[in-house]
């Protein structure tokens, strides 16, 4: 179990700060794409990287390659977004709130608690797949097989956090200028702290910050189990990804290539997603193991409970509308979530249906 996760360890970080060393003879190829990652070489996560590269090398006849550049040597994502724009780089791994930078409607799949489960989030990014390649499309990228299901991200604390009084009067970190993350926090009469995710420990240590949204092998990543002792088991929203390159490289492949490269992509994403739901589900049981007391509340039993989260992510979601997306982009989305719940009656829902 722990070799899974420390593999996976370095894929959060990836695909959270989502921003350098090489593949042995891609250099040879006739196109190469340059993409970053903070990953380190050498490490089982990044020899699936070079399973990948060396299958679409051999798909190919050695015309496409990728190089990657390991351990954030290319900088953060606005350094890497930078290099993109220059042409230095041609894509990279991104989490949600850095594509929403791209493509801000990725979000809407983002908003707080409208999910239940990971088969919910996998049926309505199906839907929305189709939708979201046009808007990247229309950006100058494409993206690489499917979007990745992070996982679900969960609050943490410093002390417990049971009501809405306990929770103002946190100090609450969101990654940057995060809008939707800003509103959800504003709705509850809270100042959030924008922060990169790189100043978090340091900042809970001086007492700038005392709660944090992450996922739960990410804060296993981050070490989060040294300075946070609380953790709500109610999943807030679930974070995607997705491996992008400019269009300008991209068509210096040939279609034929271009197919075959998606199909392998693909196969690799889906294989991540398994990845990822192991690694998050192993890392709660760890958390706990390393001291992490888990504040339980069955939403069915105690809606009462999380009533002043869910408004608040009501608030949230309406108050960016015209900001990330459109009214009808979100309603679509809402709608997908009903589909798929009267598809599937019987599974464990949370009271948040009754917002829609």
């Amino acid at each position: 179990m722990m070799k899974t996760i420390h593999a996976m360890l370095l894929l959060v970080l990836m695909l959270f700060i989502g921003t350098g060393r090489t593949y042995a003879g891609e250099d040879a190829a006739e196109v190469v794409l340059k993409m970053a990652t903070v990953a380190p070489k050498g490490h089982a996560m990044t020899r699936r990287m070079d399973e990948f590269n060396e299958e679409v090398k051999k798909a190919t006849g050695n015309k496409v390659a990728f190089k990657i550049y390991w351990g954030g040597v290319q900088g953060d994502d606005n350094n890497v977004f930078r290099k993109i724009r220059l042409g230095q780089l041609h894509g990279g791994f991104f989490s949600g709130y850095s594509l929403g930078n791209i493509v801000p409607e990725i979000r809407v799949t983002e908003m707080p608690y409208i999910f239940s489960n990971d088969d919910e989030v996998q049926y309505v990014r199906d839907k929305l797949e189709s939708t979201m390649f046009e808007y990247f499309d229309k950006k100058g990228f494409v993206v690489l097989g499917s979007f990745v299901d992070i996982g679900f991200m969960y609050l943490f604390f410093k002390e417990p956090v049971t009501s809405l009084d306990d929770m103002r009067k946190t100090r609450c970190w969101v990654p940057g200028e995060d809008s939707m993350a800003q509103a959800f926090y504003k709705s509850m009469d809270i100042q959030p702290v924008p922060l990169s995710v790189n100043d978090v420990m340091t900042s809970v240590s001086t007492n700038l910050i005392d709660s944090a949204g992450m996922t739960p092998f990410g804060a296993m990543a981050f070490r989060w189990f040294t300075r946070f002792k609380y953790m709500s088991d109610y999943p807030m929203l679930n974070v995607v990804g997705a491996n992008i390159v400019t269009k300008k490289i991209w068509n210096k492949i040939s279609p034929e290539h271009q197919k075959i490269i998606l199909e392998i992509a693909e196969k690799y994403c889906n294989k991540q997603k398994e990845d990822l739901r192991a690694a998050n589900n192993e890392s709660m049981a760890l958390l706990e193991e390393a001291g992490m007391t888990i504040l339980h509340v069955d939403p069915r039993k105690n809606p009462e409970k999380v009533g002043f989260l869910i408004k608040a992510g009501v608030a949230a979601r309406e108050d960016q509308v015209g900001v990330l997306y459109s009214r009808e982009l979100m309603d679509k989305t809402l709608s997908y979530i009903k589909e798929y719940r009267e598809q599937n009656k019987g599974e464990s829902e949370a009271p948040l249906a009754k917002t829609f």
